[in-house]
């Protein structure tokens, strides 16, 4: 998803985004960013894993699993577009990411509640769903409150 770096609306089609922008899949936009970024936010990634495998050994598992909820390319990636695309495009990435979240802890609650009832495929596959529904959901009702 982009935009112009003016801040005007992306060319193309598209769904109207928060600020009546449309907003679009170009995966071509992913060689723009300099192999830096990627680094950046790939060691910080691997970073924040690695200390929660740190804390797993020294807590245990659910110790260490609250830091692997951590969205760990997140804070390098908002850091980054704030950098080169402005503040407002960086705010507009934590509120995606926002809604992602809170479709993770859906996706949580329907692993936690069928795991041991039903099919791992089954629980895993319901539960992506519940993610992408909650998230897309999420997104549509904020767009809507905000008009």
């Amino acid at each position: 998803m982009s935009a112009r770096r003016d801040g005007g609306p992306a060319p193309g089609d598209g769904r109207p985004s928060q600020d009546g922008r449309k907003v679009r899949l170009r995966l071509g936009e992913l060689r723009r960013p300099p192999m830096r970024d990627w680094a950046v936010r790939f060691a910080f990634g691997a970073g924040v894993s690695a200390l929660a495998g740190v804390v797993s050994v020294l807590a245990g598992p659910r110790a260490g699993g609250l830091f692997l909820a951590f969205p760990a390319i997140l804070l390098a990636s908002v850091t980054l577009i704030a950098k080169e695309e402005g503040v407002r495009q960086a705010g507009q990435d934590v509120g995606g990411a926002t809604f992602g979240a809170l479709g993770l802890i859906g996706f949580a609650v329907v692993v936690a509640l069928t795991v041991t009832v039903w099919p791992l495929w089954l629980s895993l596959t319901i539960a992506t769903l519940t993610w992408a529904a909650l998230s897309l959901a999420l997104y549509a009702a904020v767009t809507r409150l905000r008009r």
